[in-house]
């Protein structure tokens, strides 16, 4: 007598959940995933003394943007809030030779710091920093061209202001961010006791981003986190 026996299989399907990075991690990605060198180390320290605040971008994120830059041939970037010129020079050093980082800051004492070290990094042709108040600018500068990139990492109760006027300066196809888009951590806090001001501000560009109907949106959970919106 033949006896066929039947196995039933149960397969269970687990779905993808991020990887928490902790400081482990986050060392391995900057150690082998990052585009800071010699020059932008030094400017690091160059600027600490020089009482320049120490919150510039990351190599990791710098790698990030770089490439990509690159992979949508980038030629005209608007950057506000510029600092110290780290992620000006960073991101100048992914454009064609033609290419343009406009750089709007504030203090005068950091626009002269990002001129010196973009003259000493070989990109003086490249970045263009503007100094004053970026809402006054913005309203009235009317660029012969699009943007390709746009980058925001200034003052975080601002972020929507900058977001509505500088929208109508990138083209089809550009990709708008934000900086410090997950808020030190506290973005998912309904009502946080740190930095109440600066966190809300970053809630409030993260839901205009995420829910304008010209963007297509998306999270990137690099540094500080950056939320990046292409227009369409």
């Amino acid at each position: 007598m033949e006896i066929i026996i039947f196995f039933s299989i149960t397969i269970i399907i687990m779905p993808v959940k991020a990887t928490f990075l902790n400081e482990k991690l986050a060392h391995y990605i900057e150690d082998n995933f990052s585009a800071e060198d010699d020059f932008l180390a030094n400017l690091c320290r160059e600027a600490a003394a020089n009482d320049i605040p120490d919150i510039c971008i990351g190599g990791a994120q710098g790698a990030f943007l770089q490439l990509f830059l690159r992979s949508m041939n980038a030629k005209y970037v608007l950057e506000i809030g510029s600092l110290a010129g780290y992620s000006a020079i960073t991101m100048a050093r992914a454009l064609p030779e033609d290419g343009k980082v406009i750089c709007l800051e504030l203090s005068e004492k950091f626009c002269d710091f990002i001129r010196k070290k973009a003259d000493e990094a070989g990109l003086a042709h490249k970045i263009e920093v503007h100094q004053g108040n970026a809402v006054s600018f913005l309203q009235s500068y009317k660029p012969d061209f699009s943007f390709d990139f746009i980058f925001i990492d200034a003052d975080k109760p601002n972020y929507i202001k900058y977001f509505e006027l500088t929208l109508p300066l990138l083209r089809s196809g550009g990709v708008i961010a934000g900086d410090n888009a997950l808020a030190w951590g506290y973005v998912a806090d309904k009502d946080s006791t740190y930095e109440p001001l600066n966190v809300t501000g970053i809630q409030n560009f993260n839901k205009a981003i995420a829910t304008h109907k010209e963007l297509t949106t998306c999270m990137i959970p690099v540094g500080d986190g950056m939320v990046m919106g292409l227009k369409h």
